[in-house]
């Protein structure tokens, strides 16, 4: 197993596992190898120190990976998984389902969906507050 320090054209770091170099040079030659936050598939491998274990039986303990939160991608990732863990999906039907609980139609929660910028535009001139988030790819399909 190979794991790799990749980074996308926009400068965030990963890493990614591979079976071999042969098949990360094979998906990435498809377009298969994508940055987990933007979703940009210009991926370069960063230089890596290579791992010598020297007078020593026990191998040295690879130090620990920096946790999410200690970078601004990984404190905005957390948030939107905040975000999409506290409200329902609604697709397509925001801009009505926004509505509908704006009038007292429906009850008030949490949603999030999809809608065009005229649409959004429609409910904020009504007074229905709403804010663009952009969802990396990752986290639109189910995270293994």
């Amino acid at each position: 197993m190979k794991v790799l320090n990749l980074q996308c054209a926009h400068g965030h770091g990963f890493e990614g596992w591979f079976a071999s170099h042969e098949e990360f040079e094979g998906q990435l030659s498809r377009g298969l190898v994508e940055c987990p936050l933007c979703g940009d598939s210009k991926i370069t491998k960063l230089l890596a120190a290579p791992r010598l274990n020297l007078g020593s039986n026990k191998p040295a303990e690879p130090p620990a990976p920096p946790a999410e939160a200690d970078s601004p991608e990984g404190r905005w990732l957390q948030a939107v998984r905040k975000v999409i863990a506290q409200t329902e999906d609604v697709g397509d039907r925001f801009a009505d389902e926004a509505r509908k609980m704006h009038y007292g139609e429906a009850q008030e929660r949490g949603i999030r969906g999809q809608t065009t910028r005229e649409q959004a535009q429609s409910l904020v001139d009504e007074g229905i507050p709403v804010f663009s988030l952009p969802l990396p790819p990752a986290l639109k399909e189910t995270l293994q």
